[in-house]
């Protein structure tokens, strides 16, 4: 199994996407990307830790390759957005891939630039590619948070 990190906004419809991937195996969602330790959601949504709302994606490359799940993350979300998601604005929203290899760095940013080069968005990306650091779980009421009410997505 391999782990990838993606932030795209409120993780709870980020995971449910993933979730619903081929090939991946678990989601769970957190924190990541600041300097508090052990931040909960009040910190995070204060927007002074630096962390960013991100679902960590467990998949296996047998089934589903790294390339395929960052179809998935620029399709899901809007990339041209700074540190906003639809209504909800606000650093912990942004535009974020968290690399955890060498491969998965320079994977993101071919993507990126393909993405950037297609013509598709009126706008720059916003989109940061940045090194994993800790990953922090968010509380269990976040976890699987539409599975758990029987929704698919939470957009307007």
């Amino acid at each position: 199994m391999a782990i990838a990190t993606f932030g795209a906004g409120c993780f709870w419809g980020v995971e449910e996407t993933f979730r619903s991937t081929p090939g991946v195996t678990a989601t769970q969602v957190g924190y990541a990307g600041g300097t508090m330790t052990n931040p909960t959601y009040k910190d995070v949504c204060s927007d002074r830790t630096g962390h960013a709302e991100v679902v960590q994606v467990e998949y296996d490359p047998a089934v589903i390759a790294y390339g395929a799940l960052l179809d998935v993350f620029w399709e899901n979300h809007d990339p041209t957005q700074v540190n906003r998601q639809g209504p909800d604005v606000g650093t912990q929203y942004r535009s974020v891939i968290f690399y955890h290899t060498p491969e998965q760095k320079q994977r993101a940013e071919e993507s990126r630039g393909r993405l950037a080069e297609s013509g598709k968005l009126k706008r720059p990306i916003a989109t940061q590619i940045e090194p994993a650091r800790t990953f922090w779980p968010a509380e269990e009421y976040h976890q699987q948070y539409l599975a758990k009410r029987g929704l698919s997505h939470c957009h307007l």
